[in-house]
């Protein structure tokens, strides 16, 4: 989660251990539980029996980001349906107990989502509210709308379509199955199931980079009873033999460390991993703990998820035990339960009118539709294979346009949440529920405009008017459209066109500081993996692959690049430095700057010259007949 790591940013082990998603320099904001604990009662939602079947607008799911678009258009005048697929409202805040809320703000410490989101948090008490709190919370704020319906235990079964044309949903409620219609829907599933089951095209995962397969780990997070709070705060904040800063922090109910003790412990389940503790105390005294990372699940696949779950109960046991012998704090811990749902970063990405880009996010650029304001990390999480995840950058501030929420290929329908218009790295920032929360209300007030306009909500995303009535309401409503363009220093280095490429790929790390090294001389496995990943990623033959010695030069680098390509193009390969680097020449693989940067056979390229020459490579093995594009990938634009 963002602002988790007060004091320990220059602690790259505590960064990648951390259960939550991201960083920054600052806390996130909390409400100190009271010394004396009590226990929150739930309020339990009922059905009404009698309800009307056609609606101005619906709203599928019980998310935070549902509630924000369902309320949105309640205010402003629509008789809205809001569909919840479970007995609760809140989804991943309730029902998956994420509640640190990873709170959008600038460099300067400006929040950047207001509005409906900011409602809540307030009434909530920020970052680290009790679970049961937040519940009551969100039916309180959904009951105060006379124009806004609730069904809750009503599973959304299939889209009612007119052609291409969505016109309403079936779904199964206690009572059997019901129809509700209505000109507009809003898809605020976190998998963007209404859309995948409409017609709606998308990739999933990291498809648009050629990462299907990269799945990031589920997390379940649980309660614990007994933990000795004083204890864990004094603990986390406390620096650990002699290291000049804690290995963690605490603020009011929320406490964040022993990310080394996470680390290692040994799972006797070899699909998953314990990561450093985020930690928030619930009004009873119990806390909730963010730290059990689970691989092999497959998240659109109910039972899989129920497995992921059964497996990480199974596991928990050993966990208690562990803690309670190696963490201080947790000498007493009992374990309470488990969320009931997991929580889960990533799966499908829809295709929409305007797909949000990792330049989007990482250049901090405003959109002339904009809907939103906002920030996060691009933090891609751990999976099977890369224990500890990355964060491949951190923007100042950025913006989403309305045509992130139009799906194509169906009229009628709106998505928001992580599933919406974002390429897969992108989504490591967008993801976060405040920024659907802002999107969410966005929706709401589209539906508005189209319904005035008599439009549909794509024709709105080609309409200038519109799309400024749409911002004008949003302003009046609460909402932050103010965004300040951030000039990133990396942006004016000389191999940043060449760096763009590769990080559009997915492979280049820039951190929380979005330092790229670019000007540090490259090491033999760095320059190793950053050429086999453009081939790789261009679709062609990886084996055998390119490798060079931890200690390299120019002419160990430009020999084994030079064999590869002649391998892939059917060429004969050069022999020599010099005749390597009049092939690579040849090719435009080398052009006159970076024969210049390689000229010295027995020197060392720095990582600038080694990314430009990559996205020179990426180039020219697209004029291949076998290699493939990749969408979200950047083609070279240089400077």
């Amino acid at each position: 989660m963002k602002k988790l790591l007060s004091g320990v940013l220059l602690l790259a082990l505590s960064v990648t251990l951390l259960a939550g998603c991201g960083s920054s320099a600052q806390a996130p904001t909390s409400t100190p539980s009271e010394t004396a604990t009590k226990e929150v009662e739930e309020v339990k939602i009922t059905n009404a029996k009698n309800v009307a079947s056609n609606y101005d607008c619906i709203v599928v799911d019980g998310s935070p980001e549902g509630i924000s678009a369902a309320i949105s258009a309640a205010r402003n005048g629509l008789k809205t349906l809001l569909i919840c697929q479970d007995e609760a409202l809140g989804g991943l805040y309730t029902l998956g107990e994420l509640n640190f809320i990873d709170v959008p703000e600038s460099r300067d410490g400006t929040v950047l989502v207001d509005g409906i989101f900011k409602e809540f948090s307030d009434a909530v008490g920020g970052s680290g509210f009790d679970v049961t709190v937040a519940k009551n919370t969100f039916y309180d704020m959904v009951k105060a709308e006379n124009n806004l319906t609730l069904r809750v235990n009503s599973k959304f079964q299939e889209p009612v379509m007119d052609g291409k044309t969505i016109t309403g949903v079936k779904v199964q409620e206690e009572d059997g199955e019901k129809t509700y219609s209505a000109p507009y829907v809003v898809d605020a599933t976190p998998d963007g199931d209404v859309c995948a089951a409409a017609g709606v095209p998308y990739t999933y995962a990291g498809e648009d980079i050629g990462e299907r397969d990269r799945e990031m780990g589920v997390t379940l997070i649980f309660r614990l009873s007994g933990v000795d709070w004083e204890k864990v705060t004094e603990y986390v904040s406390t620096p650990q033999d002699g290291a000049s800063s804690a290995e963690g922090g605490v603020n009011g109910n929320l406490a964040w460390g022993y990310s080394k003790k996470g680390f290692a412990y040994e799972p006797k389940d070899a699909s998953m991993r314990l990561r450093g503790f985020n930690i928030a105390r619930q009004e009873n005294g119990d806390v909730l703990i963010n730290s059990l990372i689970i691989f092999d699940v497959d998240a659109l696949d109910a039972g899989s998820r129920a497995q992921g779950i059964e497996r990480g109960q199974k596991e928990l046991p050993s966990i208690v035990e562990y803690v309670r012998k190696n963490c201080v704090g947790f000498e007493n811990a009992e374990l309470v339960d488990t969320a009931e749902q997991l929580y889960v970063r990533e799966t499908r990405h829809m295709d929409c009118e305007k797909m949000l880009t990792i330049d989007d996010v990482l250049e901090n650029r405003s959109q002339d539709d904009a809907i939103c304001v906002t920030n996060y990390p691009v933090d891609v999480q751990a999976t099977k294979t890369q224990t500890y995840g990355t964060v491949v950058g951190f923007p100042d501030q950025y913006e989403i346009g309305y045509g992130s929420l139009v799906p194509k290929d169906v009229e009628g329908l709106l998505i928001v949440g992580r599933s919406a218009g974002y390429r897969s790295l992108a989504a490591g920032s967008a993801r976060i529920v405040p920024t659907g929360m802002a999107c969410g209300q966005a929706a709401g007030v589209a539906v508005k405009v189209a319904t005035d306009a008599k439009e549909t909500p794509r024709a709105l995303a080609g309409d200038a008017s519109a799309i400024k009535k749409m911002q004008s309401l949003l302003k009046e409503q609460g909402a932050n459209l103010t965004h300040t363009q951030t000039e990133e220093a990396i942006m004016d280095h000389w191999a940043y066109p060449g760096l763009k490429v590769i990080r559009s790929m997915g492979f280049a790390d820039g951190g929380y500081d979005n330092n790229y090294k670019l000007d540090d001389t490259v090491t033999g496995p760095r320059f190793a993996n950053m050429t086999n990943t453009v081939v790789k990623k261009s679709g062609l033959a990886l084996e055998p692959r390119i490798a060079v010695n931890e200690e390299t030069n120019n002419s160990e680098m430009l020999l084994a690049l030079a064999k590869k390509v002649a391998a892939l193009d059917g060429s004969t390969a050069p022999s020599d430095f010099a005749a390597a680097v009049q092939f690579l020449q040849a090719r435009d693989i080398l052009d006159a700057t970076l024969s210049q940067k390689f000229a010295d056979a027995d020197a060392t390229a720095d990582a600038g010259s080694c990314y430009m020459l990559a996205a020179r490579l990426y180039e020219y093995l697209l004029t291949l007949p076998d290699a493939t594009e990749l969408i979200a990938v950047d083609r070279l634009q240089e400077n």
